[in-house]
């Protein structure tokens, strides 16, 4: 099971709603998970491809 790389949060991906996370992968090819709360939080940082520790 993967958790979400912000804050934590479980994805179940027999849940309908894990469709709604976003998948992220690192230059190195490690993929990282967002849940939809700290996707929606965090969309501009995202689109404007901010490395995670800019996020606080």
């Amino acid at each position: 099971m993967h958790t979400c790389r912000h804050c934590g949060a479980p994805r179940d991906p027999d849940v309908a709603d894990a469709i709604a996370w976003v998948l992220e992968r690192d230059p190195d090819g490690r993929e990282h998970w967002l849940c939809p709360p700290c996707a929606r939080r965090h969309l501009r940082d995202i689109e404007a491809k901010l490395p995670h520790e800019w996020w606080g």
